[in-house]
Order: structure tokens, then C-alpha cells, then sequence
């Protein structure tokens, strides 16, 4: 005789493991990371996992942001007939382009998946890397066309936005920042291999293959596409809130923190795109491959300036960090008037270290300053404007990156000289230090005491 079989009760049944895929393209219905059960058992090794990859294909992404700072100052030699005001289109364009994607790229997330995205912004970096190594190739290229290849480049710096807004679903709010962090330094980094490498590759062989700048990452693009459709996870719990966004625009201290983030990764931005042609055309006599050096010092400094805003609030450090900025323009003015390479190279690198500081002490600033300017209101609204705030401000910081080369071929056209672009600068960084302190660090106010 067959034992009758008793079905369990679905309140009884053993929850899904953590990481557990509920339905095909491995999405995760039951993700808990607030729970420090189903953190320490699996949760943790899930997120990590979706952060390693997500860092990777955002490094690729930069990397293809930042192709062109390194294959415009390459292009007379490869037979290109270009102004000193065209190349720094070429090299602004991108930049332009990646700032405006940034709040399309981040809202696609909740909208197709963290997983999902990935792979499609993945893939999308081989539609500017395949064009550049076509045109490259062909000096008769008109200067339109080069344009609209170069603003390809763009789609490199959306992953951006889209790479830290799936892993802001992944962690615990106590990890939250580190792993942010170490997503945004791991992308960053991207720009300074892009100019190691580029330079090495394009003379590997006889004479100069600029192609090759591009289709040395087509293999690593392809391999972070197919790594996150194999290992990456889709969320449910990843809702898009526009909310988020409409609470934050109607918020002052959105655009006054973005403001701030111009000058600081707007200036990391827009300087690693023109270091490359700077050095080109001040000091012909120096090897490109040095380049690399200021946004590799810029991309390491950045997690820095978390750490010292979270000793000493993120505006103090920010107040600082525009002080130095300031001193490295003066530096750089300094040394076009001698020529000396040492105090130019030596100056620039203070500035990147200083964007690089100021990068994270910005980004620390955003949920201290809505939680003083939140009182009275209410916490669901008060968290929904400073996440709002770090899309806002990630984009329009972004447009420094388009705004510091266009700064430098208009002073040279006027004037012939760098100067006076480097000037304005100086004007700009002393603006927004007299603004941090007066809105966030002034002595008496609730953000100072509040240590924002």
C-alpha cells in the first residue's frame, strides 16, 4: 500500500537561496541585502560577483570614452590636415555626447535589467571603436565625418551612469559606498590605460596603425558582453523612480553640487581628454606615452577624497581641493611663460590629483547635505532628492569634460596661447571655492556644523 503523500504548506517551504534565479534571463525576484542572513549567505558572493563585472565593462567603456584624447594628437602624422580648433572638437565631442546619455543610461536599468544593459551598453562599444579604426585609415576623411565618429565615443561614458546605478541595488546601504567607490575608480582608470596603451600599440609594428588604438579593445569588449550575459543578474527589485528626479530638480542644492562637480570631474574629464594634445603641441619634444600619468594620479586620488570628507566633511576637503586646483593653473601659466616641461608635467598632475580628491569629497557631500536640508520633510522624500541629485550632478559634471577643451581652442585661436583659457579656469575654481564655503563650510551654518 502506497502511502498517501502530504504536500507541505507553502508558508513552510524553504525561502530560495540567495542569488537564486526565479525565471529565464536570470533575474532575481527575492533579493535581500538588508537581511544579514541572506547577506552572509550568498547575497555577499552574488553582489560581488555583479560588481567585479560591472567594473569591468565600465573600465572598457572609459576606454572608449577616452580613445580620442589619444588618437587626435596622432592624426597629422597619419596624414590628417586638422586646426588646432578641430582637434579639440574632436576631442570635446565625446564628452559632450557621454553627459547627455547619463540620465538616459541610468534610467534604463530599472527599465531592461542591470544584466540585461550591461550587455546591450557593452556591445554598443563596438560600433565607435569598429568606425574609428575605418577612418583613421583614411586621411581624405572630412572633418564632419570625423566628428560623428568621434561623438560615437560617447556611448563609453554613459556605462558610467548605468554601471553605478545597478550596483547601488546590489549592496547593503553600510557597503553601499565602498563598492560604489571602487566602481567609479575602476572606470576611471580606464582613461589612464587607454593612454599607456594606445601609444605602445599603434607603433608595435612598421610605421603608425592608428587602427589599432581601437581594435586592441574590440576582444575585451566582446568579452565583457558575453562575461555579463554569463554571470550577471537582472534585479526585480530594481524600480525606476522618477520621483527621485523631480524632487531633486526642485531642489537648490542639486544645482549648486552640480555646479561644484564641473569643476571638479568636469575638470578630471576634460583635462585627461586634452593632456595628451596639450603635450603635443606645448612640448613636441616629449613622448606621448607620459600622458597616461595624470589620470592614472586622478583616478587613484579619488577614493581619497572620501575618506578625508568622512573625517573632515566632504566641503572643508572640496574648499581645499579648488585652493590647489588654483595653484596648479598658476603653476601651468608659469611654466608655458618659460617653457619649462618639468613645472608644466609637474603642475598638471597637482591638478588631476586635486579633481581626483575633489571627485569623492562631492559625491560624499550629496547625502549629507539633503539630510540637513531634509528636516521637517519627509525621509522617503529626503533620500528620493539625493539620489536624484548624484544622476543630476553625474551629467552635468560631465559637460566640464566637453567645456575645458573648447576652452583651450578658443584661447588659442584668440590668442595663440593656452594662457588665457588657464586664467578663466583659475577665475571658475576660485567662484566655486568661495561657493562651497559660503553654502556648506561657513562657520555658524547648520551644514558646517553637520560637518556636510
Amino acid at each position: 500500500m502506497v502511502a498517501p503523500t502530504t504536500a507541505v504548506p507553502a508558508h513552510d517551504a524553504a525561502p530560495p537561496a540567495p542569488g537564486a534565479h526565479s525565471r529565464p534571463g536570470r533575474w532575481i525576484d527575492d533579493w535581500r541585502p538588508e537581511d544579514p542572513a541572506f547577506w552572509a549567505g550568498g547575497g555577499r558572493r552574488v553582489a560581488r560577483r555583479n560588481l567585479v563585472l560591472s567594473v569591468f565593462a565600465e573600465f572598457l567603456g572609459f576606454c572608449v570614452w577616452a580613445l580620442w584624447s589619444i588618437v587626435v594628437p596622432q592624426l597629422p602624422a597619419a596624414g590628417f590636415a586638422l586646426t588646432t580648433d578641430q582637434m579639440f572638437w574632436l576631442i570635446a565631442v565625446p564628452s559632450l555626447v557621454g553627459a547627455t546619455l547619463r540620465i538616459p543610461y541610468t534610467l534604463a536599468v530599472p527599465v531592461f535589467g542591470g544584466r540585461t544593459w550591461t550587455v546591450v551598453s557593452a556591445s554598443l562599444l563596438l560600433i565607435p571603436t569598429l568606425a574609428l579604426a575605418v577612418v583613421v585609415q583614411r586621411p581624405e576623411t572630412s572633418f564632419g565625418v570625423l566628428l560623428g565618429v568621434a561623438a560615437l565615443a560617447g556611448f563609453g561614458g554613459g556605462n558610467f551612469a548605468s554601471s553605478m546605478a545597478n550596483i547601488s541595488f546590489f549592496f547593503p546601504e553600510k557597503e553601499k559606498g565602498a563598492a560604489l567607490g571602487w566602481n567609479a575608480a575602476g572606470g576611471n582608470l580606464g582613461t589612464a590605460v587607454v593612454q599607456l596603451v594606445v601609444p605602445l600599440v599603434i607603433v608595435s609594428g612598421a610605421g603608425i596603425a592608428l587602427e589599432r588604438a581601437s581594435l586592441v579593445f574590440v576582444p575585451f569588449i566582446v568579452l565583457a558582453a558575453f562575461l555579463a550575459w554569463r554571470f550577471m543578474d537582472n534585479l526585480s527589485a530594481a524600480k525606476a523612480d522618477p520621483r527621485s528626479f523631480a524632487v531633486a530638480v526642485r531642489e537648490p542644492h542639486t544645482w549648486v553640487i552640480s555646479f561644484l562637480y564641473i569643476g571638479t570631474f568636469g575638470s578630471f574629464i576634460g583635462f585627461s581628454g586634452a593632456f595628451p594634445t596639450l603635450l603635443a603641441g606645448q612640448f613636441p619634444e616629449v613622448s606621448l606615452s607620459l600622458a597616461f600619468l595624470g589620470a592614472l594620479v586622478g583616478s587613484v586620488a579619488r577614493p581619497l577624497g572620501g575618506i578625508l570628507a568622512d573625517r573632515v566633511g566632504g566641503a572643508i576637503v572640496t574648499v581645499c581641493c579648488y585652493a590647489v586646483m588654483i595653484a596648479g593653473a598658476v603653476g601651468a601659466i608659469s611654466a608655458l611663460g618659460s617653457h619649462r616641461f618639468g613645472l608644466f608635467f609637474a603642475s598638471f598632475l597637482v591638478l588631476f590629483v586635486a579633481t581626483g580628491v575633489g571627485n569623492g569629497s562631492v559625491y560624499r557631500m550629496i547625502p549629507a547635505t539633503f539630510r540637513v536640508a531634509g528636516v521637517g520633510r519627509d525621509a522617503a522624500a529626503t533620500a528620493r532628492a539625493a539620489a536624484g541629485c548624484i544622476g543630476i550632478a553625474g551629467a552635468v559634471g560631465a559637460f566640464g569634460g566637453f567645456l575645458i577643451p573648447r576652452g583651450f581652442a578658443i584661447s588659442t585661436s584668440m590668442t595663440g596661447s593656452l594662457v588665457a583659457a588657464l586664467w578663466v579656469f583659475v577665475g571658475a575654481y576660485a567662484v566655486m571655492g568661495v561657493v562651497t564655503w559660503a553654502v556648506y563650510a561657513r562657520r555658524g551654518t547648520a551644514m558646517r556644523t553637520a560637518r556636510v
